[in-house]
This record gives C-alpha cells, sequence and structure tokens, in this order.
C-alpha cells in the first residue's frame, strides 16, 4: 500500500516544528483537558454518546484502572492534545480518544502523538492496535493509513460502541 505524503494530505510547505511535551494523563485539570479537547472534534462532527460520556466523565476507571493510558500533549504550558489505550485483553488495545486542538492542527503534533502511543503500546507488551474513526475525518484516516494501520471489516474486532464508527482498522505489533 502507498504511505500518504504530505502533499496527499494538503499540506504545501513544510509546517514549523511546534515545541511539544507528550506525557502521561494526570488526573485534576488533565481529565478536564482530555474531556475538553474530545468533547471539540465530537460535537462539531457528531453528537455526545453514552460511551463518550463515560469515558470522559471517568477516565481514572474507564482507561487508567484497566491498565489503560492516557497522553496528553502540551505546547506552551496548555494542553494541546490527548490519545488513549484502552486494553481490550490478550495483548489488544484500542486507540481512542485521539484529539489535537483545532488552532494546532496540520502541523505535526497528530502524528507525533500517534507514533508516541504506538511506542508505548509496544512497551506494553501490545500485539495489536485497533480503532473505529469516520470517514467525515478524512485527515485522521490518512494519518492512521500512514502510520500503518490497515482497513478491517468491523466483525474482525473487539465490539465497538459508537455509532459513528463507519471506518476500522488495525495494526499488529508483534
Amino acid at each position: 500500500m502507498m504511505q500518504a505524503t504530505d502533499e496527499m494530505l494538503g499540506a504545501t510547505e513544510e509546517p514549523a516544528k511546534v515545541e511539544i511535551e507528550i506525557r502521561p494523563l494526570q488526573m485534576g485539570e488533565d481529565g478536564s483537558a482530555f474531556r475538553t479537547l474530545n468533547e471539540e472534534w465530537i460535537s462539531r462532527y457528531f453528537v455526545l454518546e453514552a460511551k463518550d460520556r463515560e469515558t470522559l466523565g471517568d477516565p481514572e476507571n474507564t482507561i487508567l484502572r484497566k491498565g489503560g493510558r492516557v497522553f496528553m500533549v502540551y505546547a506552551d504550558g496548555r494542553a494541546v492534545g490527548c490519545a488513549a489505550l484502552i486494553p481490550m485483553g490478550d495483548g489488544v488495545y484500542e486507540l481512542s480518544k485521539m484529539a489535537v486542538s483545532p488552532q494546532l492542527r496540520g502541523q505535526g503534533i497528530g502524528r507525533r502523538l500517534l507514533e508516541h502511543t504506538i511506542a508505548e503500546a509496544r512497551a506494553l507488551g501490545a500485539s495489536s492496535l485497533f480503532l473505529g474513526s469516520n470517514s467525515k475525518l478524512a485527515n485522521a484516516v490518512r494519518l492512521y493509513e500512514a502510520v500503518g494501520f490497515r482497513h478491517v471489516a468491523p466483525e474482525n474486532l473487539p465490539e465497538m460502541h459508537y455509532a459513528r464508527a463507519d471506518v476500522f482498522m488495525s495494526m499488529r505489533l508483534d
């Protein structure tokens, strides 16, 4: 499969490299930023679903205490991105709740966050990742393809609880 290039993704010039810090979620202010970043993109394109409210309202119990991870991206001291790894058993993790602040999209932050999250999944011993997305989010889908995710039939993945999901992808890590 052909890898997507910046030109194919619509970038006409090399974006300036934004200085960022990626770190694990710390409950409190990070939890609020995690919720806000995700509510922004979900509400812009879709509607918040029950599963969104559950996960975003309590990432400590819905992700972290299950052995998952949430990564936050900071630029100039403010949260500008996030992504979660949710364990599903047998070394399989869902990549979920990935968001980048609208003002900073197109500057490579999403790619760096995604590559960091994949590396962390490997460090956790994950054998594979999967995700559900939507065809309306074409840039996100192209990014997932560019880093190695492949399209699969939804029945080949653990059950997803999002009505908006119409793109299903997975990536082997071993």
